[in-house]
């Protein structure tokens, strides 16, 4: 077993990228990366020892930092993640953005509707963000319901979860926006039996043999959940722009567009249902 940083460090080499090593004895020991690196001499207390043991062994095996860690950073927050849920990624933010750039044209406060909300990210993110508003997050999981009401209570964000299968329990109910980043990956796409996602729910990765299914429905559905004037957001597959503005013009929206990711990538696409 590893009698200090410096051999816990060694011990990776090879296995995991370092900075990953750094990562993990920082969450164990409650200190920095920098701290890992500048004092490898520090003792590691056997039962942390064991820890990281553990933890350098099923990362090795591919299991995701975030879900050894069980946090994962969004918008600036931390938010807790378990494998009932998709860990929170970086490009999602850009529906944030997105809604917080056209709320300011509102007259009234907002209400918006998270479609297949997992660990929350987006929901309380916007609820944070957007003081006020009316925030409604669906799951089909009642295991995600659980971990984003966990982070709705951490965070302080007013939120209402309801356990459905996209709009099915929503009847009657109308938003102002409504934001999704539901399942686009082609269900044969080899790219599910490698990396990270290896271990993230297969319900929340793929959607058919195009990995539209979901997208077409959502845009199908939603004209009958926005308010005139609402908008539709989907986060989809980096090769899918063009075939999800055409879900949307399709299903009646106008100013359809996308919104690219600061890779570059067609990521969000959008539409807004007519005002008349």
């Amino acid at each position: 077993m590893f009698a200090c940083i410096g051999d816990a460090l060694a011990a990776a080499r090879g296995r995991i990228p370092a900075s990953e090593a750094r990562l993990l004895l920082g969450a164990l020991l409650h200190c920095s990366t920098a701290q890992i690196a500048a004092y490898p001499e520090r003792e590691l207390a056997p039962a942390l020892a064991a820890r990281f043991a553990d933890w350098l062994e099923r990362r090795a095996q591919g299991e995701p930092v975030a879900y050894l860690l069980g946090v994962r950073e969004f918008f600036g927050r931390q938010f807790g993640v378990t494998p009932a849920v998709l860990i929170p990624r970086p490009e999602t933010e850009l529906i944030v953005e997105l809604v917080l750039s056209r709320s300011t044209a509102l007259n009234n406060i907002p209400a918006i509707l998270d479609l297949g909300t997992g660990s929350g990210a987006l929901a309380v993110t916007l609820a944070l963000e957007l003081p006020g508003a009316r925030l409604v997050a669906v799951d089909c999981s009642a295991e995600a319901l659980g971990v984003a009401r966990h982070n709705a209570d951490a965070l302080g964000a007013q939120v209402e979860f309801i356990e459905s299968d996209w709009f099915a329990a929503l009847p009657g109910r109308r938003f102002d926006f409504i934001v999704s980043n539901p399942p686009y990956i082609a269900e044969d796409d080899p790219h599910l039996a490698e990396g990270d996602v290896r271990f993230e729910p297969l319900g929340a990765l793929a959607s058919g043999h195009a990995g539209l299914d979901d997208l077409a429905r959502i845009a199908a559905d939603a004209p009958a959940f926005l308010v005139p004037g609402g908008w539709l957001m989907m986060e989809h597959g980096y090769d899918q722009a063009g075939a999800v503005r055409g879900l949307l013009a399709s299903a009646g929206f106008d100013d359809v567009a996308s919104a690219r990711d600061l890779a570059g990538i067609e990521r969000v696409s959008f539409g807004r249902w007519r005002a008349s």
